[in-house]
């Protein structure tokens, strides 16, 4: 929902439950959810007192996850970065669809490349600040802006220990 209301603008819960096939009651309760974390709020310069648009807060997302203070807080995290992980997986899938379809700049510009360092954690965080600060100084033109050749253009920045590499807590390794 929070990647629609950003792609395609503002919209009700009764809108959003049509597109994703959902009852509205799960769409708004969803939607309270995303306000109540500040990810989303409500657009007064849109509907009436029946209908209550949606719009996002914010451009981008980048979650704390490390403000856990109990089990049902890191319950949370784990289920939020399942979710994260789904939608980035549909997406590459449907980018992997239509990547031979795509205008050649297009594909020029794209990649799904990786790479794997060996950092202190200390080193991991400052890459991840410096990535991020970069990434947000790319932004080209404003969503209203009528700018022939742009394209909405999706990064993903997943970084994280490989899994099974480091000492969890509670480990007696």
């Amino acid at each position: 929902m929070l990647m629609m209301l950003r792609l395609e603008g503002p919209a009700t819960a009764t809108q959003l439950a049509q597109e994703l096939r959902l009852n509205t009651g799960a769409t708004s309760y969803h939607l309270r959810q995303l306000a109540e974390h500040g990810f989303i709020e409500e657009d007064h310069e849109r509907g009436d007192a029946r209908d209550r648009w949606w719009r996002a807060a914010h451009q981008s997302t980048r979650a704390d996850l490390d403000s856990r203070t109990s089990e049902e807080e890191a319950e949370s995290t784990e289920a939020y970065l399942h979710t994260v992980a789904l939608m980035y997986t549909e997406t590459l899938m449907q980018y992997a669809a239509e990547h031979r379809f795509l205008p050649a700049q297009w594909r020029s510009a794209s990649t799904t490349s990786d790479w794997h360092l060996r950092l202190t954690a200390e080193r991991a965080e400052q890459l991840v600040e410096t990535l991020a600060k970069l990434i947000d100084e790319w932004r080209e033109v404003e969503d209203d802006d009528d700018v022939p050749g742009v394209g909405d253009f999706v990064v993903n920045l997943n970084a994280f220990p490989r899994p099974g590499t480091v000492v969890l807590e509670g480990d007696d390794r």
